[in-house]
């Protein structure tokens, strides 16, 4: 059961089962694969500043440049080539932190599901 109010600071969300909306990949993104992204913001701040969500990949090889993010996977597998730094492999139960500007490359082996919260 999914329950939330964007209203308050307080709600509950089962990740694994939440419905996520289409967030379609610009063109220039896609290395490799025919890789689909969904997502859905669970809260934003009055500002704009601070948004917290679930964000899925499926298979295949994308670029980004990332926000100021922590995020941990629910579900999936990914390797996440940061350029000019690490190289993780993520799975469930996986804490990340990225930082904005960072640019990367995702392989994304299993469909990823992850909890977000990014600062911009």
């Amino acid at each position: 059961m999914t329950t939330f109010d964007q209203a308050s600071a307080s709600f509950t969300v089962h990740i694994p089962g939440a419905v996520l909306e289409p967030e379609p990949l610009e063109p220039e993104q896609i290395v490799s694969g025919a890789p689909e992204v969904t997502g859905k913001v669970l809260w934003e701040s009055a500002d704009g500043k601070q948004v917290r969500g679930i964000w899925q990949i499926t298979p295949g090889v994308v670029t980004d440049t990332e926000a100021n993010e922590l995020f941990v996977v629910v579900s999936g597998r990914a390797t996440v080539a940061v350029e000019g730094g690490a190289t993780m492999e993520i799975g469930p139960g996986d804490a990340c932190v990225l930082r904005e500007g960072d640019r990367t490359t995702w392989t994304v082996h299993e469909t990823l599901r992850k909890a977000y919260h990014i600062s911009l």
